[in-house]
């Protein structure tokens, strides 16, 4: 599997990664090591204390790393989080709808570390 067809499959956008990343060896590097990293680990346990500060900065770190990979459908939603939890901004979300955009980050997530699991097995 090539890394163009990793992105097909998980519904990223290579395209904006590679203009990040700027170097295919990069975008590489850095999306096997999302699986390795604790981005999503730290979103939802922040999620689990429903922690305002703790879900902020989560998601705001989290929004920047999907989106730098090209995961627009992660980034989109740890950015609603994130916004959600902004100091200053007034609440939209109930406690048990952001649980429930959290649980759905989860299930996209998982798809997506299925799909970079698969991509890091066939490269070796």
């Amino acid at each position: 599997m090539t890394l163009k067809e990793l992105y097909d499959l998980i519904g990223g956008d290579y395209d904006q990664a590679l203009r990040v990343l700027r170097v295919e060896k990069l975008l590489d590097k850095h999306i096997r090591k999302l699986t390795q990293g604790g981005v999503i680990e730290k979103l939802l346990e922040a999620g689990e204390g429903m922690d305002a500060t703790a879900l902020f900065e989560a998601a705001h770190a989290a929004k920047g790393v999907f989106g730098n990979l090209g995961l627009p459908l992660l980034a989109g939603a740890a950015s609603e989080i994130a916004e959600e939890y902004r100091p200053g901004n007034p609440r939209k979300f109930s406690d048990g709808e952001v649980k429930e955009k959290l649980a759905k980050i989860k299930e996209i997530y998982k798809k997506t570390a299925e799909g970079i699991e698969k991509y890091v097995e066939e490269a070796q």
